[in-house]
């Protein structure tokens, strides 16, 4: 039986990159830790801030609302609520809904529901068979950003607090340097300094540091309800899937590999962002949101259906 590292207790999982053991107690507290961490290091909460939590009912966002209500809990200064976007993907989003509902009445915090259908009079399920599956990724993303953007807005949120790990950020920024994305390059980590609309709420990252399957493993040591389903279009978006696929061959072989990748898009980013010109961000001419042209991509999107 191996011990914890730290405090002898029987370890639960070894963190192969450190050559550390962790019993439970210790790598919840590890996880905690790396959290506070990148909210001190990219200054992602100030004082009187209301920060959206984008509850999705997956490990990484319902442990993203668990953890910032244990670290801001009990201050006075910073309030914590979730927002929820249904989609309309029957079978899969029906069932999530209600747990979301639950999970953030046991940690005291303020749920909100929006709808693809209520709000745009279409669903994740109607765009899949106008494009016959494959190409609904795109659009959902469209649309549940704006909606996200719109509700936090409306309840006043300083922030967007979105469930993206390690993994998904490694994935990120593999695929924005194989596609000369380098606004997107430039934009890693929230860096200070980028043009931001009046409209926009700005998103934050706190699982930055926080690896896919130690993501997982928190939600389960700490019962943290997380349905791990993963959507039924997922599967069609597959440059992140052979991405993701990649980067784990990766990881194996070198374990450590995607905190380089992190890191190494901390450097470019500072290099980028004291390069590049960005342009001015416009407001729709249709809606009034936050666009780079005259039409917002959700207007854009639902132009494309509705003619």
């Amino acid at each position: 039986m191996k011990k914890c590292s730290k405090c002898k207790r029987e370890a639960i999982y070894f963190r192969i990159n450190e050559g550390r053991y962790y019993c439970e107690k210790c790598f919840s507290e590890n996880i905690e830790k790396r959290v506070k961490s990148v909210i001190s290091k990219y200054k992602l909460v100030s004082k009187k801030d209301k920060i959206a939590v984008a509850l999705s009912g997956g490990k990484d966002s319902s442990n993203t609302v668990y953890l910032l209500k244990k670290i801001f809990g009990k201050n006075p200064n910073v309030d914590i609520v979730a927002i929820t976007v249904d989609e309309g993907i029957k079978g899969y989003r029906n069932k999530v809904v209600k747990g979301c509902k639950k999970f953030c009445d046991e940690l005291g915090v303020e749920h909100y529901l929006v709808s693809f259908k209520e709000r745009f009079n279409l669903t994740v399920d109607e765009i899949g068979e106008k494009t016959k599956d494959e190409g609904t990724c795109g659009p959902c993303g469209i649309l549940r950003r704006y909606l996200l953007n719109e509700k936090a807005r409306e309840l006043k949120a300083k922030k967007i607090a979105v469930g993206h790990n390690l993994d998904d950020e490694a994935q990120s920024v593999i695929m924005n340097f194989m596609k000369g994305d380098l606004i997107r390059l430039a934009r890693f980590g929230a860096l200070p300094g980028i043009k931001v609309h009046s409209k926009f709420i700005p998103r934050i990252k706190p699982l930055l540091l926080v690896p896919e399957k130690e993501s997982a493993l928190h939600a389960l040591i700490n019962h943290i309800p997380a349905y791990f389903v993963e959507c039924p279009y997922a599967k069609f978006n597959s440059l992140r899937r052979e991405t993701r696929d990649f980067l784990n061959r990766l990881e194996n072989r070198s374990p450590g590999i995607k905190y380089s990748i992190i890191k190494s898009a901390e450097r470019v980013a500072s290099l980028l962002k004291a390069e590049l010109k960005f342009g001015e961000i416009n407001s729709c001419s249709n809606c009034g949101e936050p666009c780079s042209g005259d039409l917002c991509k959700t207007c854009e999107t639902m132009k494309t259906f509705f003619g």
